[in-house]
């Protein structure tokens, strides 16, 4: 796809070099399938203090926010400011799933939020997508430019610590009926966390980039998580070749 000025001086500003998926990779392709079919039937009440798949399986937006701050499953609720949901459209054709909420994200209450919200946000727009609504841009259309955003787990691990495997197992229903609710046509996985609970994989994240995986019959794309970019950026390079990747997987 051809790239405006305005998104090569992005990727001037984020020190990646500019890259064109080649025109066949036999390798990555995939046929993109019908979105996931899911309920949508109103839950009468909340969810219970443990939730389980079935506990959130037919709750709306409202209410799964509703239960996300109300949870109490595991010991990061004694921690928190508040929940972290997720921000963006409810039906972006692209899904962004990162690893535990920061100490920003707790004060804000908003994913990738900071340096690494403001990095992320840089290589959104530069392949012509972003989290914010657009000015008179409304149904498919927005949902085709507007991302949405979530996290693995919704609380603040103290001290921002890497988030425990019971921790991860005790959100991971609010995340599921996220994607649900969302039916997203790509899903990026950005961090060791995502894609370990996505994919179900212990594999390092440099082994699993560069193609495309499959999460309930959607493409995943995976990549490294923009904190872990502003630590190593000469990482960048390879995070703008996973963009890449997924947007010529989104496009076919």
């Amino acid at each position: 796809m051809p790239w405006s000025e305005r998104q090569t001086k992005m990727l001037h500003e984020m020190g990646i070099r500019l890259w064109q998926p080649p025109p066949s990779e036999p390798d990555a392709a995939v046929s993109i399938p019908e979105a996931v079919a899911v309920e949508t039937a109103e839950h009468p009440s909340a969810v219970a203090a443990t939730p389980s798949l079935g506990d959130v399986a037919t709750l709306g937006w409202d209410q799964l926010r509703e239960a996300v701050t109300a949870c109490t499953a595991c010991g990061l609720c004694k921690g928190r400011r508040q929940t972290v949901f997720g921000v963006g459209h409810q039906r972006a054709h692209w899904m962004i799933v990162g690893e535990a909420p920061g100490e920003q994200e707790d004060i804000q209450g908003e994913p990738f939020v900071g340096k690494s919200g403001q990095l992320l946000d840089n290589m959104l727009r530069a392949i012509g997508l972003g989290r914010a609504e657009l000015p008179g841009v409304e149904g498919d259309a927005a949902a085709a430019r507007q991302v949405y955003i979530a996290n693995t787990i919704k609380c603040r691990p103290p001290g921002n610590r890497n988030p425990e495997p019971d921790e991860l197992a005790r959100c991971e229903p609010f995340l599921i009926r996220q994607l649900q609710l969302v039916q997203p046509k790509i899903i990026l996985a950005m961090g060791r966390f995502a894609v370990q609970s996505l994919l179900r994989s212990s594999e390092p994240i440099g082994r699993l980039r560069g193609r495309v995986h499959q999460y309930q019959g959607v493409p995943l794309i995976v990549t490294y998580h923009p904190a872990y970019l502003l630590r190593n950026p000469e990482e960048k390079a390879k995070a703008w070749d996973d963009l890449c990747l997924a947007v010529a997987t989104a496009g076919r």
